[in-house]
């Protein structure tokens, strides 16, 4: 199927994107995680304790 052929939700979705000559995937990756920056480093030791509300690490509690 070449590009012209696809639908306006099809063009959404995929237009400007080209297949991964690699893998062949058509679609980019989604990445479920991330890393958060801190301010100093107690600012750090007190979210991962729990003792102040943040983000710390996305697949423990997602924003």
């Amino acid at each position: 199927m070449s590009d012209a052929d696809w639908k306006f939700e099809t063009r959404q979705v995929h237009a400007g994107q080209q297949a991964d000559p690699t893998t062949g995937a058509r679609a980019l990756p989604i990445y479920q995680t991330t890393s958060y920056v801190f301010k100093d480093t107690d600012h750090a030791a007190n979210l991962f304790a729990l003792k102040e509300f943040g983000n710390i690490y996305t697949r423990i509690m997602n924003p």
